[in-house]
């Protein structure tokens, strides 16, 4: 398409939010978008519709089409409450539960969307205030809901804010939900389709009940509440970086019998401003380093964070000079499993048909520990949905055990289908308990873990490409990435190539061809290599970015080789990414 013409149907697009329908603030930030002699923001803003995606929405705030703000968020939850009243007509009363995170507008956007939500007819459940993600996969399950939102855009910059959408298992949806509700969604072509007007009957404040039992609920995690009592005095540093996990985290590490957790008091301030951190994120070290001062000034065990929406976590610990380091998500994930099935086995609770998820992305370090101690381990895509999907199928034949990603992630509880640092954060505490009883530290038990199970090292590499320019960037980059693979990683042949996008694994040695076993296509593409190194690449589902998951082995002969394997292992992963051109 030609600039101009794109230009021309970007103005006819913003020229129909000139009409009475929109406010008057909106009509008059599209009028200077309109004047303005610099198009790039009325084309940015107009040149297509936000997407209501299989997540739901996430985007920039502010005016237009291609931004959330209350006439996309009201055109969402109107198709969302349609496809509800047609999939539950029968039931005497449709319900949701609605919660929020701290950014701008947040508040405002989940009471539009329980007001929708009553305006049709449904019980809306609206959280009191600020709370964690987990929380609302907590509630839609423990009040019987048939749907749930929470407005939140995660870790993402302050400009941006985002709309989760839940089904009645507390998950978010998959097939054949989630591509109905788009359905639904894409049908509401004009604001005269949304009922704005609300039925404050319908619209029940939730709050501190619903906080009392998730907490008593996750409290049913602890594997070793002796070695909390014997380690309460343990210096624990939390933050939850300016976000709803000051909500439940100090409460819960205190139901564990923790009773020294040192605050950092800027971080404690809830604001969607974000102000002591550039990002705020957990896996990245600038947004920890506030709580690794406290840390270093309190001599504190370990630093444990979450996110805004409090469904990450982040972990430092001390290694064996006492300097602190930050643990990355797939070493949190490999930590838990491994602490959750030693546990279970020391307190012989193991009946054989454990199982623990990971996603594809995520270390292959946690299969080997399942294999290892006869737990079944199942791979699935990218997404916590769809380890509840693995622990919807399997509800009736295995115990579920844990589940996490290499980002951040992870999930204990069958009571919530979404990730949730509350009890996560509340386990590494429980584990930091229990290495102690040993004489170990955190540190330790992961350099235990490699020694036991093989080491590996993994990295993340995010390429960003906002705007429109940057979408058709990413795909050409998938296409390349397909048409002309790499031959060789780091001097190590490829082996086998996966893409889940026709779902065919090649196997390069010998020719042949054959299908994975997945619930649906995916575009992901994987790479593995002679020396067993595994590459994935996706573009991310809800950032404007193309995303490189690089995890090597190395040989590590003892433990106190630990930390040089770890810098030969980090020179091994700049040179695939080299290779793969995104060093």
């Amino acid at each position: 398409m030609s600039n101009e013409k794109l230009l021309q149907e970007v103005t006819k697009r913003a020229e129909a939010w000139l009409g009475p329908d929109y406010d008057e603030e909106t009509r008059k930030e599209v009028k200077a978008m309109l004047e303005a002699e610099d198009k790039t923001p009325l084309i940015e803003a107009f040149y297509r519709d936000l997407e209501f995606g299989t997540g739901g929405l996430r985007g920039i705030m502010g005016t237009g089409t291609n931004r959330m703000n209350r006439y996309t968020v009201g055109s969402a939850t109107q198709g969302l409450a349609n496809y509800l009243k047609d999939c539950f007509k029968e039931l005497p009363q449709i319900s949701v539960a609605i919660g929020h995170d701290v950014r701008h507008r947040s508040r405002e956007f989940a009471e539009l969307s329980a007001d929708i939500f009553s305006a049709n007819g449904i019980k809306v459940y609206l959280f009191d205030g600020p709370c964690p993600t987990p929380e609302v996969s907590y509630a839609i399950r423990k009040l019987g809901c048939q749907s749930g939102v929470m407005i939140t855009a995660s870790h993402n910059p302050k400009e941006y804010n985002g709309y989760k959408a839940y089904w009645s298992d507390g998950a978010q949806m998959i097939a054949p939900h989630d591509v109905k509700t788009i359905e639904y969604v894409n049908a509401i072509t004009s604001l005269d389709q949304v009922k704005w007007e609300p039925n404050k009957d319908l619209i029940q404040a939730i709050g501190k009940d619903i906080d009392e039992q998730f907490l008593a609920d996750i409290h049913t995690l602890s594997l070793d509440p002796e070695a909390d009592h014997r380690h309460k005095d343990m210096k624990i540093v939390y933050t939850p970086i300016h976000g709803t996990g000051k909500r439940l985290m100090y409460d819960s590490l205190k139901l564990w019998g923790f009773e020294n957790v040192i605050h950092v008091p800027e971080q404690d301030v809830q604001s969607g401003d974000f102000p002591t951190v550039v990002s705020p994120n957990p896996e990245n070290a600038s947004a920890m380093a506030m709580a690794v001062a406290k840390a270093k000034e309190t001599g504190a065990s370990i630093v444990l964070a979450s996110d805004p929406d409090a469904d990450r976590i982040g972990l430092v610990v001390r290694d064996r000079e006492g300097n602190y380091q930050l643990i990355n998500g797939n070493q949190i994930c490999m930590l838990l499993i491994y602490y959750i099935i030693t546990k279970n086995l020391e307190n012989k609770a193991m009946n054989g048909n454990e199982y623990v998820v990971k996603t594809i992305v995520t270390t292959e370090t946690i299969k080997r520990i399942a294999d290892a101690n006869r737990v079944r381990c199942f791979d699935c895509y990218t997404g916590f949905k769809w380890i509840a999907n693995v622990m919807r199928d399997m509800e009736a034949t295995g115990r579920y055990l844990g589940g996490g990603e290499e980002s951040y992630g992870f999930l204990a509880e069958t009571f919530v289908r979404d990730k949730d640092s509350i009890s996560a954060n509340s386990l590494i505490a429980e584990c930091a308990a229990w290495a102690a009883d040993k004489g170990m530290s955190l540190y330790d038990v992961v350099v235990d873990i490699y020694a036991q199970y093989g080491f590996s090292r993994e990295r993340g590499v995010s390429v960003v490409r906002p705007g429109k320019t940057g979408a058709e960037e990413i795909v050409a980059m998938m296409k390349n990435f397909r048409e002309n693979p790499p031959k060789e990683l780091a001097g190590s042949p490829i082996t086998c190539i996966k893409d889940y996008s026709d779902l065919n694994c090649r196997n390069l040695k010998d020719g042949s061809v054959t299908k994975l076993d997945f619930p649906t296509t995916s575009n992901v593409l994987q790479f593995f290599t002679e020396s067993g190194d595994k590459v994935s690449i996706r573009p991310s589902g809800t950032e404007p970015k193309i995303k490189f998951y690089v995890e090597i082995r190395e040989d590590m002969k003892d433990k106190a080789d630990y930390e040089a394997t770890v810098k030969k292992a980090e020179a091994h992963i700049d040179q695939v990414l080299k290779d793969l051109g995104v060093a």
